[in-house]
């Protein structure tokens, strides 16, 4: 299963994108932002990689697969 390697709405908040400048500014939709504070993996490519680019790193410093216990 794929997880989360670290709290990307917090981190995006450090970055200066708090969850009310991604909505206000439509850069992430809420359905998006209510996956990250979840933990749901399940997000597409695309906002994945306004994550990316906004953290500038890579998919693989956000998410990680782990095997199923």
């Amino acid at each position: 299963m794929l997880r989360y390697k670290i709290n990307i709405l917090l981190e995006l908040k450090k970055a200066g994108y708090p969850s009310t400048r991604l909505r206000q500014e439509k850069i992430i939709g809420e359905s998006t932002i209510q996956k990250l504070r979840t933990g749901n993996t399940s997000i597409n490519l695309g906002s994945l990689e306004i994550v990316c680019q906004i953290l500038h790193c890579q998919p693989g410093d956000l998410v990680e697969w782990v095997e199923d216990a």
